[in-house]
């Protein structure tokens, strides 16, 4: 009798939930059971899980009612506290393959007055830097995560208080031993009554996660260097880390050759010449060499469409698109945004699309759907100024483009040595399914192209 009287009061109090005035879009599943609404009309909730009981259906005001299976409620943005002035920042989703983050730093301290979206603390994954943003305007009260903590979505980073009375500053570690702790109020059973959101306590009490070990920093094959004066160790960045691992995967996968030739620039440099304030004035951007490149290669890949294939297994999986990859470094990692189908894309469309991606890269706001996939690779070291180099191959691809400075060489042209600008292009292939006449045919083809853009008109 005290079980059924249990689980009624418990399924009264899901219902009373379900009256949460929020207008929520088509739903999707995240996992399990569990059924999850996307809401882009309220700065409260990112992403809003509602797992109710078995049969249960959600009666606020949705555009399409749904029935859910599951047994929980989670949230993953901020959502209103017990008195209506505290509201909670929490990290966002932040992409299919990433679980979880570093909490790097935080760009604001207790006491400060932010905006609504303004960021206030950086969480480092695997691929990019994602922004943790205040989803209310107010003063920060407290922090209630420690800088170096792992954090998965949904975990709660500050407290915002939408008043400025109250202000506090909590050290965070007195805050993470209660940060956890489940509360029940009269206030939020009064919420529920009046239609503010609130979290129900579970009947039954989770058990606290056991401590993670801590990862070893040492490793049989690479012990650790005693201290010495004047040397300071830090720790690598979890994009760092991807990055070293990700190449050295690749060194370990492909059988990796590198094939070289040189380009003369003058044609595509007078080209820009001549063209660069026309070109500027009517597309509103600058006409650099990478458009040119990028064509090059465009043609190339489609003159050897082995190039921008891949092997999967047993099996070779020929691509009937062409995304480039154009490898950018930023003071936090190297990072790959993509042009998606280049080969249908004109020299200022990919101009403006090289312009975007690398302020966006940058500035560490570019996403992780702006940088998946990518066919082939495009590198350019001459911006550095490297002369020659072999550049490793991007996984899961099989090639990748490497530029290198424009340097002035006596070349002999027409029987007559003049001097020339000159590059340097080195393409890394993996052997196991180009051979060297393919690779060799494709910089030939990078070379004509650069040499003489008006085969590209011509299609010869």
């Amino acid at each position: 009798m005290l079980a059924a009287a249990r689980r009624k009061v418990v399924g009264q109090a899901l219902l009373k939930v379900r009256q949460v005035a929020v207008v929520l879009p088509e739903s999707y599943a995240a996992g399990g059971s569990e059924r999850c609404y996307p809401v882009g009309n309220t700065r409260h909730f990112q992403t809003f899980c509602l797992p109710f009981l078995k049969g249960g259906q959600f009666k606020g005001d949705i555009r399409r009612s749904k029935l859910f299976q599951a047994s929980g409620l989670q949230w993953s943005r901020s959502f209103a506290s017990d008195n209506g002035e505290l509201v909670d920042a929490v990290v966002p989703f932040m992409g299919e393959s990433i679980t979880d983050g570093t909490l790097a730093t935080f760009l604001k301290q207790p006491g400060d007055r932010v905006a609504v979206d303004e960021p206030i603390a950086q969480i480092e994954t695997d691929k990019v830097t994602i922004d943790v943003v205040s989803p209310e305007a107010g003063v920060i009260q407290k922090f209630v995560a420690i800088e170096g903590e792992t954090v998965t979505p949904g975990t709660k980073v500050a407290v915002i208080s939408k008043s400025d009375a109250g202000t506090t500053h909590v050290a965070p570690s007195e805050e993470k031993s209660v940060k956890d702790a489940p509360k029940t109020t009269a206030t939020e059973e009064q919420g529920v009554n009046k239609g503010v959101s609130s979290v129900p306590e579970a009947p039954a009490k989770e058990k606290p996660k056991p401590p993670s070990p801590l990862p070893s920093r040492t490793s049989a094959s690479e012990p650790q260097l005693p201290p010495k004066e004047k040397e300071r160790r830090v720790p690598m960045t979890r994009l760092r880390k991807r990055v070293a691992t990700r190449l050295k995967d690749s060194q370990n996968t492909f059988a990796m050759l590198t094939t070289f030739n040189e380009v003369d620039m003058t044609n595509l440099m007078k080209l820009r010449s001549e063209y660069k304030e026309a070109f500027a004035e009517k597309h509103g951007v600058k006409l650099g060499l990478m458009s040119g490149f990028v064509k090059a290669a465009v043609s190339g890949l489609q003159h050897q469409p082995v190039i921008n294939a891949v092997i999967d297994g047993e099996d070779i999986i020929y691509r009937d698109y062409i995304d480039i990859s154009i490898a950018v470094g930023t003071p936090k990692g190297l990072v790959v945004p993509v042009i998606r189908n280049a080969d249908k894309m004109n020299f200022a469309e990919i101009e403006k699309e090289i312009n975007r991606l690398a302020k966006k890269a940058t500035a560490g706001t570019i996403s992780i759907d702006e940088m998946a996939g990518g066919s082939f690779t495009i590198s350019n070291g001459g911006v550095y100024g490297s002369l020659l180099s072999t550049p490793i191959i991007n996984p899961p691809q099989s090639a990748i483009l490497g530029m290198h400075s424009i340097v002035s060489r006596a070349m002999v042209v027409d029987g007559t040595v003049v001097p020339r600008p000159m590059m340097y292009i080195a393409l890394t292939y993996d052997h196991r399914l180009i051979d060297g006449r393919e690779a060799v045919f494709f910089l030939r083809r990078i070379k004509d192209v650069v040499e003489d853009p008006r085969r590209l008109l011509l299609d010869i």
